[in-house]
């Protein structure tokens, strides 16, 4: 089997990323950029998009960009409220001047409730879209924490998110 030309392996990069959020009342609960009903919401500054926030946060850990925090940082107030999906697109813009590519992402909501399978292509959409990609080439899971813990005790939610960035010949 011959390898594509584009192919050399120090192209790819991969990047891992992580947010958490605290559920309150009197807030929107948005994952994947949908608006899901449900008695509470994420507490943060932005829309509090813990799934969105674990996957800028592994993008912008694969292209060696920092974290999610130095770029949008919850003391500036342009960013108070924003939807998650414009800070993804920015992270995404970023990746592309500086020569990068997403391949894939992967990623995992850890919530007891609610149910999110409903929801899950449109997230996945929402995701392709704000990063210029397929929507084959994304991929939402959800799992609960099993009654263990403060998710467990539905006090809060958490992501995990896993990226592969292919990287042009001349990258900054």
């Amino acid at each position: 089997m011959s390898l594509p030309t584009w192919y050399r392996p120090f192209d790819y990069c991969s990047g891992i990323g992580y947010d958490v959020h605290e559920l309150i009342l009197g807030r929107k609960l948005v994952l994947g950029g949908v608006k899901i009903p449900y008695a509470r919401g994420l507490k943060g500054h932005s829309d509090a998009d813990v799934l969105l926030h674990a996957i800028a946060d592994a993008l912008l850990g694969a292209a060696g960009k920092g974290d999610i925090g130095e770029h949008f940082p919850d003391t500036d107030k342009k960013y108070k409220g924003i939807s998650s999906l414009v800070l993804l697109r920015r992270v995404c813009n970023l990746l592309e001047t500086a020569g990068f590519k997403v391949v894939n992402v992967d990623c995992v909501l850890l919530a007891e409730e609610p149910k999110i399978h409903p929801y899950k292509d449109k997230m996945k959409a929402n995701i392709a879209k704000a990063l210029d990609i397929d929507v084959c080439q994304v991929n939402v899971k959800a799992t609960t924490n099993e009654g263990l813990g403060f998710i467990g005790r539905k006090e809060g939610m958490a992501a995990y998110a896993t990226v592969m960035l292919r990287a042009a010949e001349h990258r900054t």
